[in-house]
């Protein structure tokens, strides 16, 4: 019943994650106009997605839901929309969040860049640790590079808030006077 008539193609799939069939346009108007409907106001839906935007720039891989949810409850903004803005921090977008954050708390922190990092096995190690409830070198494995990562999120973590906040504030706001535009104009 809900099949496609011409089957996709590999190569059209593939397509379609890097960019929207409808276009990046479009698909920003759709991403707003479901956020519209979560039946809440401006305020607690951009504060939602502001705080599930800003977690994503903690170095806490795999409690991002949880964080998010927990700051858009404690500042009275909509959890549904916090999980929504946890979609910022993607496979694409992780690298790029992970080093700026990590070279950001090595620069406040004074201390010297001077060797190759791997997330992918701190994140492993940390991970490990935290299923088996062994600590054991969670010191020396774990600790040098998360402890740089959330004090170089701090200025990411504020600044995306307010952006975010701010964008997905506006746009609801501006969709919420066109309905009632429409709906004095019938």
């Amino acid at each position: 019943m809900f099949k496609r008539r011409k089957k996709q193609t590999l190569l059209t799939k593939v397509k379609s994650w890097f960019w929207p069939t409808i276009g990046w346009n479009k698909y920003k108007q759709y991403l707003v106009l479901r956020l519209s409907r979560l039946g809440s106001t401006p305020y607690s839906i951009a504060a939602g997605v502001a705080c599930g935007v800003a977690i994503s720039f903690t170095p806490f891989v795999g409690f991002h839901f949880v964080l998010a949810a927990i700051t858009a409850f404690l500042c009275r903004g909509n959890i549904l929309a916090s999980a929504i803005g946890t979609a910022m921090g993607n496979p694409w977008t992780f690298p790029f969040i992970w080093v700026s954050v990590y070279y950001t708390g090595k620069w406040f922190l004074g201390i010297g860049i001077d060797k190759h990092v791997s997330f992918m096995q701190t994140f492993e190690k940390g991970m490990h640790a935290l299923m088996s409830f062994d600590f054991s070198n969670f010191a020396t494995d774990v600790w040098p590079v998360i402890y740089p990562m959330m004090v170089g999120c701090i200025p990411y973590y504020v600044v995306s808030w307010l952006l975010s906040y701010y964008i997905v504030w506006h746009a609801l706001n501006h969709i919420n006077k066109k309905k009632k535009q429409k709906r004095n104009v019938i």
